[in-house]
């Protein structure tokens, strides 16, 4: 019997277009990547294209162990351009009218949604009303006590006050940076310093859980019942940071449904993505097993 849980990633799958070359890509994807080596049954949900790259996509996931629902799309597969500052920090120009804008509801995803124990979904993939509405659609359809996690992952102009009111709104567990937190903070009127901001998003919002990474600076796990815990951002040699976050992400969550504390969830989430920061692309093959499921 398989005991293992269902951890979704649903929104874009893309190709990452680095100076060097492209690599697997999407925030949802990445996240039920490292769910999947943390020990869980991660599935990536999205669209890709009729086209070569949609299957090179579909080829990689399924060569990574990455179980994947991805709908053909007549739209293109997506890519995004990716440059990295001398930091290590990367930018992105996201191309528009992509596969993942038009992710729908078929019957896989509507057997798949009450199965699912933990969902991870963005803003970024609402921006067009076809994969918005079947995003919201999934979540409505899962059981009521599962982890349905927003992960905000703010880019560009692709997000509003009401967009992510009401994904707030359908979440119970909010993932942020700081510079996220700045925005959030100005656009919903809320002041004082990050533990007070944070819980008042929690109250406002009525959230298990909040999660803040903020750089270099470390990172924070606030929980109901006024559970905090603090790590600091270990130091590593940086190539870049892309899909970072998502790997802490899932992996926190991963550890949380296996039972384990706050506390240890939180420091297998980041020593994984300090281990992400040192290698190329979001998705590397070569974790090591410590820091596996």
């Amino acid at each position: 019997m398989n005991n293992k849980k269902t951890v979704v990633g649903i929104g874009e799958a893309l190709f990452d277009v680095f100076p060097e070359g492209r690599k697997i890509g999407g925030a949802p994807a990445n996240f039920a990547y490292h769910a999947t080596l943390q020990g869980c049954d991660g599935i990536a949900v999205s669209a890709v294209g009729r086209d070569a790259l949609g299957d090179e996509i579909e080829s990689i996931f399924k060569a990574s162990g990455l179980n994947c629902r991805l709908q053909r799309s007549e739209f293109p597969t997506g890519t995004v351009q990716v440059s990295v500052s001398p930091a290590g920090q990367p930018s992105y120009e996201i191309k528009e009218n992509v596969a993942w804008d038009d992710i729908r509801v078929d019957d896989a995803l509507a057997a798949l949604a009450p199965k699912t124990d933990c969902v991870c979904f963005g803003s970024l993939a609402q921006r067009s009303a076809t994969s918005r509405e079947s995003i919201r659609s999934f979540i409505a359809a899962m059981p009521a006590g599962a982890m349905k996690v927003f992960d905000i992952n703010l880019r560009q102009h692709y997000y509003s006050p009401e967009l992510l009111r009401e994904s707030l709104d359908l979440c119970n567990i909010l993932k942020i940076n700081d510079d996220e937190l700045e925005i959030i903070s100005t656009m919903f009127g809320v002041e004082g310093d990050d533990e007070k901001r944070a819980r008042a998003i929690m109250e406002r919002f009525g959230l298990r859980a909040l999660i803040l990474t903020c750089g270099t600076r470390g990172s924070y796990v606030f929980a109901s019942g006024g559970q905090t815990s603090f790590l600091p951002t270990p130091v590593v040699e940086v190539v870049d940071t892309v899909g970072a976050g998502d790997s802490f992400t899932g992996a926190f969550v991963a550890s949380a449904l296996a039972g384990r504390s706050i506390a240890e969830a939180h420091r297998r989430a980041v020593d994984v993505s300090a281990f992400v920061c040192t290698r190329s692309g979001a998705m590397p093959d070569d974790m090591p097993d410590d820091l596996r499921g």
